[in-house]
């Protein structure tokens, strides 16, 4: 058994090596390119071994010619042939001249083919093995024949006397043994070139796939393929946008969630991050040497959140981006809701106070003076309610409107609805969502009323806030829509004004951008006048800031036509 079960354990050892290199892409590459080298090398070892012994055997016949002619031309030859006897002369001069210039043998005849001389003594006097005929005609002809001494390539030419007849004839001839020697040594020299070429070729093919294998981890193609389906699959589901930067800042890859919060079109791959027409905060923030975590930005229409890192030892570049655009507009939906509680909270306490006095006159017997005191308090708290209900049909505006002014009561801040103030329920259309208007509104009261308590101390008159809202017709003409038609340049404006102390008119520019803000700490502040703009971006409005006692912000948004006046960078005219 444990003969029998060493070699098992060996094959088992050894034999996923080579399957992994034969199934991994740089094994294959590898394989291919070592068949490619073999081939190139055995192909080129071929012909050069054609050609060399093309070119020897044409050697050897060249050879074997001049020979012949030199010995038929000799004057010791046509003087032997005439002789008595021939062999007696004509042996020991061919064997000589055989021996000299290195041919296998050297034939001298009579013109009906027997042997003078011949390299085997015993093949003197037998017939030539040949073919003689164009020789006995005076010409001169080579040919491959096998004799005596085997296959040779020979030629054979006749001798002339003074009268130019033929006499004798003279072959001369290598055999095909000593032709093949004479290509040992080349052939030699080309198979261990050839050899060096395959074992370079190899190691070199080797060396390149090795290091393929370290960048493929080795896996197979068809591993590869599917890996990069899943990458593909993972990019175009992952809902964080994803960004690749190089060395030097070009887009290397972006996913598509990153093109539509960025709200990025057409090729990028290539092209650097500062010509993709993104806001100068969020390319200075990518392009930064830090990196950044949780950084809040704004686009065109989304507030993003912004991550980067860097790839290795500089090799590029991470860039992560979150929508926050949902999240940030419920943060100041649950700011409005969290101050219209305090606000109730407030008037609880004030009603409360109101019912003691009430009781309180009522127990004392004073009954004329508790009922007028009820009646004026209940008057003045449905004063701003009816003026408002009746002015504006749209119920979140209403809704807005009455709880933003219980907080600026709440602050000593009071709030008016201007008398040309006029929504009608459901003109609105649908494309303009609720979560916009009280993004703009909210913030602008909100803003407004900091800024009247904030210039307060300067102003002589108590901190006041007028809000107008309407829809204007065609153009801003203030008046009502004609049959509740609206008009091709219908819109509505929502403007803000405060008794604050204004915007000075050198920050018009900055007043949109985000992390601008008059308060001192600056923390937390800064972003809601950038998402006021970015609202208004978002539906085809403009934003102009203007200046009566105070700041006076106003909005106007497209009713019909789709975006009629885009606004333009930075939003804000004066």
């Amino acid at each position: 058994m444990s003969v029998s079960t060493a070699p098992t354990r060996s094959r088992r050892r050894w034999l996923p090596l080579p399957r992994r290199l034969v199934r991994s892409l740089a094994g294959q590459l590898f394989v291919v390119q070592v068949v490619i080298v073999a081939a190139v090398v055995a192909g080129g070892a071929v012909l050069a071994y054609l050609f060399t012994a093309e070119r020897t055997e044409d050697a050897a016949r060249r050879e074997v010619t001049s020979v012949a002619h030199a010995v038929a031309d000799s004057p010791s030859v046509r003087s032997a042939v005439a002789g008595p006897d021939p062999t007696a002369v004509l042996q020991p001069y061919v064997e000589q001249v055989r021996q000299d210039v290195g041919v296998s043998f050297i034939t001298v005849m009579d013109t009906e083919g027997v042997r003078w001389t011949h390299p085997l003594p015993e093949q003197i006097g037998k017939r030539y093995l040949g073919h003689i005929d164009w020789a006995l005609a005076g010409q001169t002809r080579s040919e491959t024949y096998t004799g005596t001494l085997g296959p040779s390539v020979r030629v054979v030419t006749p001798v002339w006397d003074d009268q130019h007849r033929v006499i004798a004839l003279v072959s001369v001839g290598l055999t095909l043994e000593s032709i093949s020697a004479q290509l040992s040594g080349p052939l030699l020299a080309l198979v261990g070139v050839a050899v060096a070429a395959l074992a370079l070729g190899g190691a070199g093919t080797y060396l390149a796939n090795s290091r393929l294998r370290r960048h493929t981890h080795g896996m197979r193609p068809d591993e590869l393929s599917h890996l990069y389906e899943y990458h593909q699959a993972t990019l175009r589901s992952v809902r964080e946008g994803l960004i690749l930067l190089d060395r030097a800042h070009r887009v290397v890859l972006c996913n598509d969630a990153a093109r539509e919060l960025l709200g990025l079109e057409g090729e990028l791959d290539g092209r650097p991050v500062a010509e993709l027409g993104l806001p100068e905060a969020l390319v200075a923030a990518v392009l930064g040497e830090e990196p950044v975590r949780d950084e809040v930005h704004l686009t065109a229409e989304r507030v993003v959140v912004l991550n980067t890192s860097t790839i290795g030892t500089g090799l590029g570049r991470v860039v992560t981006l979150r929508d926050h655009t949902e999240l940030q507009s419920l943060s100041g939906e649950l700011d409005s809701v969290r101050g219209f509680t305090e606000a109730l909270g407030a008037q609880a306490h004030e009603a409360a106070n109101r019912l003691h006095a009430v009781v309180s006159l009522i127990e004392l017997g004073r009954h004329e003076q508790a009922v007028e005191f009820a009646t004026a308090e209940l008057a003045l708290a449905q004063q701003l309610t009816d003026r408002v209900v009746a002015a504006v049909g749209e119920p979140v505006l209403a809704a807005l409107l009455l709880g933003k002014a219980a907080q600026a009561a709440e602050r000593g801040v009071e709030l008016t609805l201007t008398e040309d103030s006029r929504i009608d329920d459901g003109v609105l259309p649908p494309g303009l969502s609720a979560r916009d208007l009280i993004t703009v509104l909210g913030n602008l009261i909100d803003n407004a009323v900091d800024a009247a308590i904030a210039g307060a101390a300067q102003s002589p008159g108590p901190p006041e806030v007028t809000v107008t809202a309407r829809i204007d017709g065609d153009g801003g003409d203030g008046g009502a829509v004609d049959g509740g038609v609206l008009g091709v340049g219908a819109c509505l404006l929502l403007r803000v004004a405060d008794t604050g102390a204004g915007i000075d008119p050198a920050a018009v520019e900055d007043v949109f951008r985000r992390g601008w803000s008059t308060k001192q700490d600056g923390h937390g502040h800064g972003l809601g006048l950038a998402l006021v703009a970015q609202a208004a971006r978002r539906n085809g409005g403009t934003v102009e800031v203007g200046r009566e006692r105070g700041a006076v912000l106003t909005v106007r948004l497209p009713l019909t036509g789709g975006r009629v006046r885009e606004l333009e960078q930075g939003g804000v005219s004066a």
